[in-house]
């Protein structure tokens, strides 16, 4: 695996998938796509978000008006899709935990589709890392503290990129800003994939 970076407490670790590793891992989460449609959610105050999602795991990531959470089925009914096997080799291969995440949640950004600032803390026990994934165009990653206020880094993701946060990171403000879309030819109509896998709650005896 390529030598990680550290900025702000993340940890990045370039180019961890290859062409042949990224291109299946397309495959899978087509398969993902087929079983629960990506859909394009609204924030809880109505507002809809650039970015089109879905899920897979025992639970999946909603957004709509009622708030934000974690839900064992699908908005049109019937459980997740399981967590494809490649991603979950990538999982415990990146962090070492034989804890497998209960949720793996799918973003594609499209032309002109971004990510304001924000804190992963719907999950129940942030010991846990969240692991970032990057497919096809370049994303524009900002990297902040645990208060909004916090000053930002910028940071290029690549296809093939990884990113960890944990630790101090974990609570951390993140987002993207933009995408070069195009900029890759992994996707044929372009675009970016953004995977990223979560403990949701600690287990229980």
């Amino acid at each position: 695996m390529t030598t990680p970076l550290t900025i702000r407490g993340f940890t990045l670790y370039p180019g961890v998938l290859d062409g042949r590793a990224q291109r299946d891992m397309v495959e899978d989460l087509r398969a993902v796509a087929r079983a629960a449609p990506m859909r394009a959610p609204v924030t809880r105050f109505g507002k809809p978000m650039s970015v089109k999602m879905t899920s897979a795991g025992r639970v999946g990531w909603i957004s709509d008006r009622r708030g934000y959470r974690y839900e064992p089925e699908q908005p049109r009914g019937g459980p997740w899709p399981d967590i494809p096997g490649r991603i979950l080799e990538l999982w415990h291969k990146v962090t070492g935990l034989e804890r497998v995440p209960d949720c793996c949640l799918v973003n594609f950004y499209g032309e002109g589709a971004r990510m304001g600032l924000h804190q992963d803390r719907d999950e129940g026990d942030f010991g846990w890392p969240v692991l970032s994934v990057s497919l096809g165009d370049d994303g524009l990653f900002r990297m902040g503290g645990p208060e909004r206020s916090d000053s930002t880094e910028s940071v290029w993701l690549k296809s093939g990129d990884v990113v960890v946060m944990g630790g101090a990171a974990r609570l951390s403000f993140h987002g993207v800003d933009r995408i070069r879309f195009k900029s890759s030819r992994l996707l044929p109509g372009g675009g970016r994939i953004n995977i990223t896998l979560r403990v949701v709650e600690p287990l229980t005896e």
